[in-house]
């Protein structure tokens, strides 16, 4: 077939219809003025993609938002795409993103603490009356779980914490308008190291002990993560062990399970305990950098522990390694180990799919070691004093101590150190001075919002890892909340499921999907209890991290261990 083909235009016809180049580059233009700013507040600093968070939080932090013109500013100057740096700023509560032709939110923000334990204490009333009292320069907002649930009701004002808050305190707060500054700590390096501190970790670097025997100990004393995974760390530095190098170790300091606060006491009293464990576990497993991930709802305890951090460098404790302190932005989901990973590259906190784990392909893609705060305090004591101290300790045949976060109807909440094992009904007794006046115990959450609920009847199962299981809840990061007669247990399953609502990172709809509808299901009623049932199933079963899996666990506690209740109106405080 002969296939004749059409005559090519000449090149002054060609050049005639040809579509002259854009004088301006596609997309939003960055303004000049923006880009100084941005530049200014950047100064010499790195522009690598996994800073982008921290980069977002210094223009956040100057101008109390973050406008169109410079997140185009901000994009230029990292060379990103503009939708990379959008999609995390947005992500983020604690980010203020203003549209292009949206008013900026005011200079103060107060942001009130609506989680069970401040819930059950005037929270509502607090959102309820604030904007009236604070007036109209002042932004009132809900926020989850800051973390101080002992101290509850609890206000953050531009983030510092007003604890046991009231309309008074706030309006002096706003007035104040405070700035966090680091907390003066009771045993700063000086005075740590005075105590015999860093004797261990001098050691390890000097070869006077080797690894087995640190990973010995530590496993025979059955130290286990304690930030609710419960797995064994000799075991895991093991495995981490075994990756190829170079290997990296991320931190995990974002505790935000409702009723969780034993990592900030910890930090609060005691940081250096808690960094020379942490560097002791990174010479076990030869990593090269440590990634400390901070939550922003602890601005204080972040400053602190920079300083410190800078002391313990500047003293040449860490040789083995670098330190680097990464801030939150306001996500529940980065309580994930993976999930915190990608936050600490600088992206969203959207979990990933297992395989491969993150002591494979973590951080960076390099195998990674993660572990919580607490976790890495008791290093130095277990190893120092030895296995046997450890394992001494415990009740109802459980080895060892736990952490526990009490807060809720109790005369004394705060961070008790108990032995495994304790029971509720011995923990109130013996550890809390009881109950509250007027209020008798009726129920317990034993692992914070994801960890069930128990009614009264049942106080004296131990508390520990693996004891509550079979009964549908577990200990997790010992998050104990404390019910009593003046708590509808129906308004406590909501309250909790909207919490999981509103931290659903969104990635899988079982999570994202599940949690709306059952939030929405409740707040309506009556229950139906086959209905809901059928939706915790699902979201149990299909989503992809523990979010979503733990997320009905109150609610399938309510509908199991107090039916008598389902026929009654939803409760409130």
């Amino acid at each position: 077939m002969n296939i004749q083909r059409p005559p090519r235009p000449s090149e002054d016809s060609r050049s005639k219809g040809r579509r002259r180049p854009p004088r301006t580059p596609k997309g939003r233009q960055v303004d000049p003025t923006a880009l100084a700013e941005v530049q200014a507040l950047l100064t010499e600093r790195s522009r690598r993609r996994d800073l982008l968070i921290e980069h977002l939080h210094l223009i956040q932090d100057k101008y109390g938002h973050l406008s169109a013109a410079h997140l185009a500013a901000l994009a230029a100057e990292m060379k990103l795409a503009l939708t990379e740096v959008y999609e995390v700023a947005t992500f983020y509560a604690h980010f203020d993103v203003v549209k292009e032709g949206q008013t900026p939110p005011p200079a103060v923000t107060v942001r009130v603490c609506d989680s069970l334990s401040c819930a059950m204490v005037g929270a509502e009333h607090l959102l309820s009356d604030l904007p009236q009292t604070l007036g109209p320069n002042v932004r009132v907002v809900r926020a989850p779980c800051m973390g101080a649930c002992d101290r509850a009701p609890v206000c953050a004002v531009a983030h510092v914490q007003v604890p046991h808050a009231d309309a008074e305190k706030l309006k002096a707060a706003v007035v104040a308008k405070p700035h966090a500054h680091a907390y003066r700590t009771p045993n700063d390096l000086a005075a740590y190291q005075a105590a015999g501190g860093y004797a261990l970790l001098k050691d390890c670097l000097a070869g006077k002990r080797t690894r087995d025997d640190i990973i010995k100990i530590v496993s025979d004393g059955g130290l286990r993560g304690l930030g609710g995974a419960g797995f064994p760390t000799g075991r895991k530095w093991s495995l981490v062990r075994a990756e190829p190098a170079p290997r990296l170790f991320a931190v995990n300091a974002d505790e935000g399970e409702p009723g969780t606060f034993k990592d900030r006491y910890y930090l609060e009293q005691d940081p250096h305990r808690f960094i020379e464990g942490m560097l002791i576990a990174a010479w076990v497993v030869d990593a090269v950098e440590i990634y400390i991930y901070v939550r922003d709802e602890y601005p204080e305890v972040r400053l602190m522990l920079a300083d410190e951090l800078a002391k313990v460098e500047q003293a040449q404790l860490a040789p083995h390694t670098k330190l680097h302190l990464r801030r939150g932005a306001g996500a529940y989901i980065c309580g994930e180990e993976s999930a915190m990973i990608e936050s600490i590259e600088g992206k969203r906190g959207l979990p990933r799919h297992r395989p491969p784990y993150v002591a494979q392909v973590g951080l960076f893609g390099r195998p990674t070691l993660e572990q919580n705060v607490e976790t890495l305090f008791w290093i130095r004591d277990i190893v120092e004093k030895g296995a046997e101290w450890m394992t001494s300790q415990g009740r109802h045949e459980r080895k060892g101590f736990r952490s526990f976060s009490v807060s809720g109807r109790v005369r004394e909440p705060g961070v008790k150190l108990a032995p495994a094992g304790i029971t509720m009904a011995e923990l109130i007794d013996e550890y809390c001075g009881g109950m509250q006046l007027g209020h008798s115990f009726k129920a317990y959450l034993p692992g914070g919002a994801s960890g069930g609920i128990l009614p009264a009847s049942m106080a004296d199962l131990p508390l520990d890892f693996g004891t509550l299981e079979k009964y549908g809840c577990f200990v997790g990061s010992h998050a104990v909340v404390v019910l009593s007669q003046q708590d509808d247990m129906k308004a406590v399953a909501l309250n909790l499921m909207r919490f999981f609502e509103d931290e659903s990172c969104g990635q899988c709809t079982p999570c994202r999907v599940g949690t709306e509808k059952a939030t929405k299901l409740m707040a309506r009623g009556p229950w139906d209890a086959a209905l809901l049932t059928e939706l915790s199933d699902l979201m149990r079963d299909a989503s992809i991290c523990g979010l979503g899996q733990a997320a009905p666990n109150p609610l399938l506690s309510v509908l199991k261990y107090f039916p008598a209740e389902l026929a009654k109106p939803l409760g409130s405080w």
